[in-house]
């Protein structure tokens, strides 16, 4: 029997209570298992989002030596800006990829399975990466970006469904804010990494972008020692004893019957359904409004400004008189920045709430964007104005990640059930992984016409989802996944088609 690492904390259950309160706080294992979940998935993600920057130029010059090797000629201004800018789009490719994959994988190979086998990925492109300077190929660069972006976007699409599963009730939107700590502790240790001090020279640069092999390593080293779902393992698969192995490793054996028992409910109301595909969710009536609620979300978090709030951040600090030299740790900076405020998203979405804190931060942010118009406007005023200029970059960041950030995934997890759940991601992971390209795309031409002018676009996104939120969205916090759709089917939808509208008389505490 597994050892038991709820000895010390003795789970609080009230006899025959609907939902099992337990202290507010998770035990070992638990802990470790979402390290081990997470290291490998998002982590990985923002690590190759931020690597890639600091060796462009040196990325740059290598394709301008190959390019001559090979043709005896220079290649041209338009060619070279074509070729990097497909190194680097790349990752968005896969990554829309990688999601479209991602949902149809976990029903089949599991969650855990899911993330184990994404490595391969990983490792293929970190061995292509590291290996393209001797061998004199771009091509390998090009290749190895879009599979870390099929492993980016397989992860983020996984991940957080599977800490939502094997989270307790109480804990499960602290554990549903790791991925959102992992990805920007992946971009700051990316932005670390690149400084010179460490493999930021040109003679490293194909040493840095294979280091992504590292966490890959790490994943696959200790995520088997960790049970899969317990929900997959007796809803999908119908294997009882494995369920409550996991449940008596995640949860302790003083609070794993109560739950099995919640589970074998929902399973006995869920006889005969199969996963949904995307698009029969669109179709279902019953859940509408949380299709379009995670649609909205997964737009609004790539079209917020956030990437806007980035571009600038390098001119500001020039402005604020950061010599060229400096500018790269003032960079890590702003990482730091987004990576402490998701934490202290992690601590504080159990107490104030999922709505409080997405809703409070999309309010925020669009404040933000009009004091940043404005000193950007005055910035030649006075020499005040460019320091409160960088001063709105730090609040901006802070509202991001203390609400969209970090809230975005675990909503997309509650909202949905077993049976849904992976497409839900898909649809999710799609719409967000599309307006990604669709704001790389767009964003310069949007910056050359409007200029700093840009921020009353993503003033009025900001300010109109933080509002959609307030009026549509009901607080998910210490709700089980059945309460939740009930709860949205009871404001919204008065009349239902759905085939699974029965099973939600019945709740569970996962």
């Amino acid at each position: 029997m597994p050892k038991d690492y709820l000895t010390e904390y003795e789970p609080l259950l009230t006899k025959g209570g609907k939902n099992p309160k337990r202290l507010q706080f998770p035990n070992k294992f638990l802990l470790l298992a979402m390290f081990s979940t997470c290291i490998g998935g998002t982590f990985q993600c923002g690590y190759n989002i931020s690597i890639i920057n600091s060796p462009t130029k040196y990325v740059q010059d290598f394709i301008n030596q190959t390019w001559r090797q090979r043709y005896q000629t220079e290649i041209s201004n338009d060619g070279l800006t074509l070729l990097w800018s497909t190194i680097v789009s790349m990752f968005t490719a896969g990554g829309f990829i990688g999601v479209s994959i991602g949902g149809n994988l976990s029903v089949k190979l599991g969650r855990k399975g899911t993330l184990l086998t994404n490595n391969v990925f990983s490792l293929l492109a970190s061995l292509l990466m590291g290996l393209s300077s001797n061998a004199g190929s771009f091509e390998m660069l090009i290749i190895g970006r879009l599979l870390i972006g099929i492993n980016a976007g397989i992860a983020l699409c996984v991940e957080p469904m599977f800490l939502g599963e094997i989270a307790p009730t109480s804990l499960r939107g602290a554990m549903g804010t790791g991925s959102s700590i992992f990805l920007t502790g992946g971009i700051l240790s990316g932005q670390v990494m690149g400084l010179k001090e460490l493999l930021g020279r040109e003679q490293y640069w194909p040493l840095l972008l294979s280091t992504t092999c590292i966490p890959t390593l790490l994943q696959l080293l200790l995520l088997p020692w960790f049970p899969e779902s317990p929900r997959y393992l007796f809803i999908d698969r119908g294997d009882k004893e494995k369920c409550k192995k996991a449940l008596n490793q995640l949860h302790g054996s003083a609070g794993s019957d109560i739950v099995l028992e919640d589970i074998q409910k929902e399973k006995d109301n869920l006889v005969g359904f199969k996963a949904k595909k995307p698009w029969e969710l669109f179709a279902d009536r019953s859940l509408r409004w949380q299709v379009i609620t995670i649609i909205v979300l997964n737009i609004a978090q790539q079209l917020n400004g956030v990437n806007a709030m980035y571009f600038y951040a390098d001119y500001l600090f020039r402005q604020a008189g950061i010599s060229e030299d400096n500018i790269p740790y003032a960079t890590v900076g702003t990482g730091a920045c987004e990576c402490l405020t998701a934490l202290t998203c992690g601590m504080l979405v159990e107490s104030l709430g999922r709505k409080v804190l997405i809703s409070g931060g999309y309010l925020l942010m669009s404040i933000c964007c009009i004091l940043f118009t404005v000193t950007l406007a005055l910035q030649n005023v006075s020499p005040v104005f460019p320091y409160l200029s960088v001063a709105c970059v730090f609040a901006f960041v802070l509202s991001f990640g203390l609400g969209p950030g970090g809230v975005t995934n675990i909503l997309t997890t509650e909202m949905f059930k077993q049976t849904t759940r992976p497409a839900a991601f898909m649809i999710a992971g799609s719409v967000n992984w599309l307006s990604f390209f669709i704001i790389g795309l767009l964003f310069p031409f949007i910056v050359i016409g409007l200029e700093h002018y840009c921020f009353l676009v993503f003033f009025v996104v900001c300010l109109s989802v933080g509002i959609y939120i307030i009026v549509v969205l009901p607080e998910t916090k210490n709700k089980s996944f059945v309460d939740i759709q009930k709860e949205f089917q009871s404001r919204w939808n008065k009349e239902t088609n759905s085939d699974e509208a029965d099973p939600l008389l019945i709740s569970t505490s996962l």
